[in-house]
């Protein structure tokens, strides 16, 4: 390989790393998503019912409005047609997302500029709730 080469090739490994690590993207604005959740019990507001005799499978609409970013810091609301959270999160070095809102928390991942999973788990005496959501950036 060419001395050229070698150079290019070392320049590309050595940067590439820094700059993602840097890289926090702008979340400000409205994300939408359908939740994939399983709930023991009445659940949460957004996942309320009357408990059944064992785990039951639900899906919900959500919307997510971030209106507040300071670097990785974020905040905003958490809402369904039954309920809104306020919730309060950071951004991870390596981009895991960090959420809590009133009775629950969230761990999520970025997975484009405009699209993030969000994995939201509950436990309480009486009922436990965990679910995922894919997020899609609203234009």
């Amino acid at each position: 390989m060419s001395k050229l080469a070698w150079i290019v090739t070392f320049a590309v490994f050595s940067v590439t790393p820094a700059a993602a690590e840097s890289a926090i993207p702008n979340l400000l604005g409205t994300w939408k998503g359908e939740s994939e959740s399983i709930v023991m019990g009445p659940g949460n507001a957004h996942h309320s019912a009357a408990p059944a005799a064992g785990p039951r499978l639900n899906s919900i609409a959500f919307t997510m409005t971030i209106d507040k970013q300071d670097g990785r810091r974020f905040s905003g609301a958490f809402t369904s047609a039954r309920g809104k959270d306020t919730i309060i999160a950071v951004i991870s070095r390596n981009g895991s997302i960090y959420l809590v809102d009133d009775d629950g928390y969230t761990v999520g991942t970025m997975l484009a500029p405009n699209r993030m999973e969000l994995c939201y788990m509950r436990q309480s005496p009486k009922a436990r709730v965990a679910s995922c959501t894919e997020m899609t950036k609203q234009p």
